[in-house]
C-alpha cells in the first residue's frame, strides 16, 4: 500500500518549524526546489558582500577567544551537538530526503554519520598530541606542538548536504577553529536546520563566542569570496574537479590551505574467484544508490572475460527491478536526480557511449507524467568491448560502464587509467589478487576495498583521493592535523649556548 505524504512544500514547512528554523518570507530570495516533484519548497535570500564580510569578521573575533579554550572543553560543545542531533535525527533526515532526494534510509544514514563524527571528535579533543624529540645539544629539550589554525570555510555539495560539513566542522571546533559554512545553493535548507540544531548546543554550552559558527548562503561568487579572504587560512571544498581547479589556485595564491574532495570515477574488478552473489549486491547499491550521485558511486565495472556476460546480465536484470519513486516511500530504493541539468548530463553520457561503439540498456526517464519537473530514471548499463574515452569522465548519475579483462594486470591497468583517484574495489577470494590490489603497485586511489563496493566509507578512516580527486583527506585518522598549525619549540635549560651541528660563533 502506498503511503500518503503531504506535498514536499508543506512537509518542508512542518520540518523547518520543528527543527527551529525561523520562518522565512514565502517568496523572498532564491527558490529552493525539491527534486521529488520539482516544486518550490521555499525561498532563501543569498548573502551579499557586506553580510559575508560581517560573518568572516565575527569568525575572526571568535577565534581569538576559542583558541584559548582547553580542547576537552571545546569537545564538550561537540558532545552536546551530538546529543541534539540524536534528538533531531528523524526530522533532519526527512529534510535531507525532501531537499536532496535521498531515500529515507540513506538520509538517516547521513545524519548518523554526523553523530558518529561527533563521537569521534569528542574523543579526539583529549588526544591532540605532539612529540617530544631528542635534542643534540646538552641541556636542551625539543618538542613539536599543534595549535589552532583560524577560521575554516567549508563549501559543501548537494549530494551529502550535512554529513560532509560535520566531518569538517566537528574536527575544526575541537581543534580551536570557528567554522563558516557555504552550502550548495541546491540544498540550503538542511544547512539552516543543522545550524539551528547547533545553536541549541551552543546555548547549552553557555560561553561560546559569537560568530563561532555561521552559514553563508550563496552561489559561486560567495564561495570565491571566502576562498580569497586571507583571514580564512583553510578552505575545505567538496564538488566537481572543475570547481576544484578554479578554487585551489585562488586559495594557493594567498598561501592558504585547501582540502579538496573532488570527482570520483570509481571501479570494481570482478575476478573469476569472486562470490558473484556478494558482488551483485555490492554493484547494484554502489552504482544505483543515491541515484548514482555519490562521489564514491561505482562508474566502471571491470569483469573477467569468462564472466562478463553473466555479470552484466544479472546487473541489468537487477537495475530493471529496482523500485523507483518518491524517496519518502519505504519500498523505494531509487529516488530522483537532483535536477534537469543532472538529467541532461546523464542523457549526454549515454549518447557518448553509443557514439563510441557501446550499447546501453536502461536509462529511460520515469514518472514524467506524474512529475514533469522531476527527473527519475532507470539506472543504465553501458556495455563496451574495451575501454573507451567515455569511461574517462565522471557522470553524476546511475550510469555503469562494463568492460572485460583477460589478466589481473590488465584489470589493474584499466582501473588506474583515469584522471580521478577516489575509491576502488576488487571482488576476489584469491589472497594474492587481494594483496596485489592493495600493494604499492595496485590501486592508485585514496580508498581501496576488498569484497565490498567503493561507497559507504566509515568516519574512522580518512576519506579522500588522489589525482584529480584533489588529494584532500577528511574525517578520521590524523585528519585533525589539517585544522591546526604545527610548531617546533626548543628550550635551553642549561647555562651555556651550544649551537646545532657543531657551529662555533664565539664573541
Amino acid at each position: 500500500m502506498t503511503q500518503s505524504f503531504p506535498t514536499p512544500a508543506a512537509h518542508a514547512r512542518d520540518l523547518l518549524d520543528t527543527l527551529g528554523v525561523p520562518a522565512r518570507p514565502a517568496d523572498a530570495g532564491q527558490p529552493v526546489r525539491s527534486p521529488i516533484d520539482g516544486s518550490v519548497l521555499t525561498h532563501v535570500a543569498f548573502d551579499d558582500a557586506r553580510e559575508i564580510e560581517a560573518k568572516v569578521a565575527a569568525a575572526r573575533r571568535a577565534f581569538d577567544a576559542w583558541r584559548v579554550v582547553p580542547a576537552p572543553r571545546r569537545g564538550e560543545l561537540v558532545r552536546l551537538f551530538g546529543e541534539e542531533l540524536r534528538a533531531a535525527k528523524a526530522d533532519l533526515a526527512a529534510l535531507v530526503t525532501l531537499e536532496a532526494g535521498k531515500i529515507a534510509s540513506e538520509a538517516a544514514g547521513e545524519v548518523q554519520e554526523m553523530i558518529d563524527i561527533c563521537d569521534f571528535a569528542v574523543g579526539l579533543s583529549r588526544q591532540l598530541h605532539g612529540l617530544t624529540i631528542a635534542s643534540e645539544r646538552p641541556g636542551h629539550s625539543m618538542r613539536e606542538t599543534w595549535h589552532p589554525l583560524g577560521p575554516v570555510a567549508v563549501i559543501s555539495a548537494f549530494n551529502f548536504p550535512v554529513a560532509v560539513w560535520a566531518w569538517n566542522a566537528c574536527l575544526a571546533l575541537v581543534c580551536g577553529d570557528p567554522v563558516i559554512w557555504k552550502p550548495s545553493e541546491k540544498t540550503p535548507l538542511t544547512a539552516l536546520a543543522t545550524h539551528a540544531i547547533l545553536k541549541r548546543a551552543l546555548a547549552r554550552f553557555g560561553d561560546a563566542p559569537e560568530g563561532l559558527a555561521s552559514v553563508v548562503q550563496g552561489g559561486r561568487d560567495a564561495g570565491e569570496r571566502l576562498a580569497r579572504d586571507p583571514r580564512i587560512p583553510l578552505v575545505s571544498a567538496t564538488g566537481s574537479t572543475r570547481m576544484g581547479k578554479a578554487l585551489a589556485p585562488v586559495v594557493a595564491e594567498r598561501f592558504g590551505r585547501s582540502i579538496l574532495e573532488l570527482g570520483g570515477n570509481n571501479a570494481m574488478i570482478v575476478t573469476p574467484s569472486a562470490d558473484l552473489s556478494l558482488a551483485l549486491r555490492a554493484i547494484v547499491f554502489s552504482a544505483a544508490g543515491t541515484a548514482g550521485q555519490r562521489c564514491t558511486s561505482l562508474r566502471r565495472l571491470i569483469v573477467h572475460e569468462s564472466l562478463v556476460d553473466k555479470v552484466a546480465d544479472a546487473v541489468d536484470t537487477a537495475f530493471q527491478r529496482l523500485p523507483v519513486g518518491d524517496p519518502r516511500e519505504g519500498k523505494t530504493l531509487l529516488g530522483p536526480l537532483i535536477d534537469r541539468q543532472a538529467y541532461e548530463a546523464f542523457v549526454a553520457a549515454m549518447d557518448a557511449v553509443r557514439a563510441e561503439g557501446g550499447t546501453v540498456s536502461g536509462g529511460e526517464r520515469l514518472l514524467a507524467d506524474q512529475w514533469p519537473e522531476a527527473f527519475y530514471v532507470r539506472p543504465a548499463l553501458a556495455r563496451l568491448s574495451a575501454p573507451a574515452p567515455c569511461m574517462q569522465r565522471e557522470t553524476f548519475a546511475p550510469l555503469l560502464h562494463v568492460v572485460p579483462y583477460n589478466s589481473f594486470d590488465m584489470a589493474m591497468a584499466i582501473q588506474n587509467d583515469v584522471p580521478q583517484g577516489l575509491s576502488s574495489c576488487v571482488m576476489t577470494n584469491d589472497v594474492r589478487e587481494a594483496e596485489a590490489f592493495l600493494s604499492a603497485a595496485g590501486s592508485d586511489c585514496g580508498i581501496a576495498n576488498v569484497n565490498i563496493g567503493p561507497s559507504g566509507a566509515e568516519i574512522g578512516g580518512a576519506f579522500g583521493g588522489e589525482k584529480e580527486t584533489g588529494g584532500g583527506r577528511e574525517s578520521g585518522s590524523d585528519s585533525w592535523k589539517q585544522y591546526m598549525r604545527r610548531q617546533t619549540a626548543t628550550v635551553n635549560y642549561s647555562g651555556a649556548l651550544p649551537l646545532a651541528q657543531g657551529v662555533r660563533f664565539d664573541l
